[in-house]
């Protein structure tokens, strides 16, 4: 470095370096492109579809590929109706996101199991996928005259309790139309889940063109025997032109009420099966059951917690059918602090994902060894319609004493440093020492004037929170409720839910209450008003009960309020 400012002028060395950084900066740019490809994902709005029916394939990137895409493979097998382009950016936590969409409208040319090919994104390539096209000639004749109608299908129809069912409902229409009301799906006894968004198509049925809506619901039916799934009705305006008036200078629009219905389905629901051992009933598609650790349990240290995380996953089911998982009696040898569980459930169009989290702090105080039994969920697979069992096997964890303050602080010994012997070690002046000290003490004077400002402006701008005596009250509700139900105190744990019902519902009876509750709560609601007022009834235990009411809460508030109109179909 010093032989080229020696060469070099004041002027060609200021050039020389500016080109240097530049030629670096280039460099990394490649590197960091040649490094990270963009990842490219392929779904379908839906996945089988008929012959002549148009479907969309979706490209999602998370950032920019390397080029525009090329669809041309995509027609040795499909017909490409038309295509289109959109992005999205977000800002979450400080992170930014940003999201590339392309959507493909296209038609299958021929049946059967046909290959999404591998697009190039320029140097990047999206993953390939397959579509299952089937022939629509089995589609039901339907009335040519009719400008719309609903049809409708619940799979399967002879489910078992508490299995998912899906209902899925078409709208074809040959017309415009404009102020549709659709109800939604009515069945008693059942927990209804819409799935995902709708999904819009073209299709031919006898011969005509029509514009078909499909939507998807998920199914509980929460009690056997036959329940039936009431028609559908849709209202609409269907939109006509009128003979011209006024020399064809205008044209007057008009439209007519038209009201069409579909059939009603009856679902034949089967029991538990006998043969399912377990505790707890649970029917779904794909279950994962596992475990992870924030430490080393085999080098656990005594006073000292680590946290064990459970966590189930489920396809096909609601997360209030999730058992709870942590249920390890341990001793004062070894103390347990869960936390509240995580519950959460994903609305796909494929069905819904539940999901369930438990935390667990386990804090040791002597050494040795303990032993957590196992943990096992025996579940009914509704694909293979067979019982399978989820396990963690049984853990052991390893506990060491902490060592003694003496033994953990290492006498300070100053080396000595050989006479005649150089050394890289370098020992500041006063002088230096002095200069970086008024350098932190500047910054921290800095630092200071900055959170006194940011504090001032914090009492100005800061809202004022205003606290409702009911949810002081809805608080105080539950807290009995909690200590009542760990008492197995059946009468305080009616007193505390009577209470907690006319603060939230304003009901004065178990009944009432048990009508604005989730099937599971609805259950032990009734079981405890059988304890209280039926004959010959055993003692009443109360973990079953606040456990349905803590995961009725967390459902209450993942819950999306969705609109009862048809308006998601058609914007007009």
């Amino acid at each position: 470095m010093n032989t080229i400012k020696q060469l070099l002028k004041p002027e060609e060395e200021r050039r020389f370096f500016a080109s240097l950084v530049f030629f670096l900066l280039i460099l990394l740019m490649l590197f960091s492109h040649g490094t990270f490809a963009a990842d490219i994902t392929v779904s379908l709005d839906r996945n089988p579809v008929n012959l002549d029916e148009s479907f969309q394939i979706m490209f999602t990137a998370t950032e920019s590929p390397d080029d525009d895409p090329d669809f041309t493979p995509l027609e040795q097998d499909f017909s490409i109706l038309n295509q289109s382009n959109s992005s999205s950016s977000s800002w979450v936590n400080g992170k930014s996101s940003k999201t590339v969409l392309w959507t493909v409208n296209v038609m299958a040319k021929h049946l059967g199991s046909l290959v999404i090919p591998a697009i190039k994104f320029g140097k990047d390539v999206s993953n390939s996928s397959t579509v299952l096209v089937a022939d629509n000639a089995t589609k039901k004749t339907v009335n040519t005259d009719e400008d719309l109608y609903i049809e409708v299908e619940a799979t399967p129809e002879n489910p078992f309790i508490q299995s998912q069912v899906f209902y899925t409902l078409r709208l074809y229409t040959k017309v415009d139309i404009s102020q549709a009301r659709l109800n939604e799906p009515d069945l008693a006894d059942a927990v209804i889940e819409r799935l995902g968004e709708d999904s819009n198509y073209n299709t031919q049925v006898n011969g005509l063109n029509y514009s078909v809506t499909e939507r998807k619901y998920a199914l509980f039916p929460q009690k056997s025997g036959q329940l039936t799934i009431k028609p559908l009705i849709l209202t609409a305006e269907v939109l006509t032109n009128s003979r011209p008036s006024f020399n064809g200078f205008f044209n007057s629009q008009m439209s007519k009420t038209k009201r069409v219905e579909s059939k009603a389905i009856t679902l034949n629901v089967k029991p538990v099966p006998t043969a399912f051992t377990g505790k707890h009933w649970l029917s779904a598609e794909q279950l994962v059951l596992k475990q992870e650790w924030s430490g080393d349990i085999q080098q656990m240290k005594v006073g000292e917690p680590l946290t064990r995380t459970l966590s189930l996953i489920a396809k096909g089911t609601t997360v209030g059918q999730l058992p709870e998982l942590n249920t390890t009696e341990t001793n004062d040898n070894l103390k347990a602090y869960p936390d509240q569980p995580v519950l959460q459930e994903q609305k796909k169009v494929d069905g819904l994902l539940a999901f369930r989290e438990e935390k667990i702090a386990l804090i040791p105080s002597k050494s040795g060894s303990y032993t957590l039994p196992a943990i096992e969920i025996p579940w009914f697979n509704t694909k293979s319609q067979k019982m399978e069992l989820a396990k963690i096997p049984e853990t052991t964890l390893s506990t060491v004493a902490v060592a003694s303050q003496s033994e953990v602080i290492n006498p300070i010994v100053t080396p000595e440093v050989p006479k005649n012997t150089e050394t890289s070690l370098v020992i500041e002046s006063p002088k230096k020492t002095n200069i970086w000290l008024w350098v932190s003490l500047l910054l921290a004077v800095g630092w200071l004037i900055t959170v006194i400002v940011f504090l001032t402006k914090r009492k100005v701008t800061e809202p004022v929170i205003e606290i409702n005596d009911s949810d002081i009250k809805l608080k105080d509700c539950i807290k009995n409720l909690k200590y009542a139900c760990r008492a197995n105190d059946a009468a305080a744990t009616k007193n505390a839910l009577l209470e907690w019902g006319r603060q939230k519902f304003n009901v004065a009876n178990l009944g009432a209450i048990a009508e604005y509750s989730d099937a599971r709560l609805r259950d032990e609601i009734l079981d405890l008003n059988q304890t209280l007022y039926g004959k010959g009834v055993g003692q009443w235990q109360g973990k079953k009960l606040f456990q349905a009411f803590t995961e009725n809460k967390a459902r209450e508030k993942i819950a999306v309020t969705e609109d009862n109109s048809l308006e998601p179909l058609y914007r007009l």
